[in-house]
């Protein structure tokens, strides 16, 4: 059974020492809500997890493969939706969708999953719209629905209800509870409640950064992203 783990992460940002000694356990169906105040690390750990960032201390593994030795194969397993949404501002809702999709699946891409990401969220109707033309609303569930179009185990949600209305957010909880039932794994930053039954919440606040008088923070170099 694939699982994703993390064990004693330290994660450093510029010369600041964010959070330590932090560890989890995924597996399929799981979810896990990262809760804790603004510049706890929630939007760094889950660059950690996608391994956009390596961690200054501790081991992410991915089925027992550390994501360090193979970080293209683990790019593959998930969907990372961040704080800016996604959308080519000349593209359609359509092609845009499209673009996601031969991403993950190259160019023998399920045409029928694009049309069920546009009708999950509700956005069947702009379609043939160009992305430029979307309210902030729009925009978000048009980067949401990449989640449905291109299939991945993993999904990182950072903040995923942001200006969301209360449709667009049910559509998101149920797209979400389809996916844990078929084993895909979800870890999501959130402040409020976000609509994940059965989660496991992990508190930032609970792994501050402690010096021990043996590493400080500018003993490690940021790396380039």
């Amino acid at each position: 059974m694939t699982r994703f783990q993390g064990q004693d992460l330290a994660c450093i940002r510029g010369e600041r020492g964010v959070f330590a000694g932090l560890g989890f356990d995924l597996a399929p169906g799981a979810a896990i809500v990262l809760r804790g105040a603004n510049g706890s690390g929630k939007t760094s750990l889950l660059k950690l997890m996608a391994g956009l960032l390596p961690p200054a201390r501790g081991a992410l593994t991915w089925d027992q493969t550390d994501l360090v030795a193979d970080p293209r194969a683990h790019h593959g397993h998930m969907h990372l939706i961040g704080h800016d949404d996604a959308v080519k501002p000349v593209l359609t809702v359509r092609e845009s969708l499209t673009f996601w999709a031969r991403i993950y699946g190259g160019a023998d891409i399920d045409r029928r999953a694009v049309r069920l990401a546009l009708a999950r969220f509700g956005i069947e109707p702009l379609a043939d719209l160009a992305c430029r033309f979307l309210s902030a609303g729009q925009r978000r569930r048009a980067t949401l629905a990449r989640l449905v179009a291109a299939p991945a185990p993993l999904w990182l949600l950072d903040e995923p209800t942001t200006a969301l209305d209360d449709q667009a957010v049910a559509a998101l909880e149920a797209v979400m509870a389809d996916h844990r039932a078929g084993g895909g794994m979800i870890v999501a930053a959130s402040h409020g409640e976000i609509g994940l039954r059965n989660c496991r919440d992990l508190w930032l606040d609970e792994h501050p950064w402690v010096s021990d008088g043996t590493a400080d923070p500018l003993d490690f170099a940021e790396p380039a992203i």
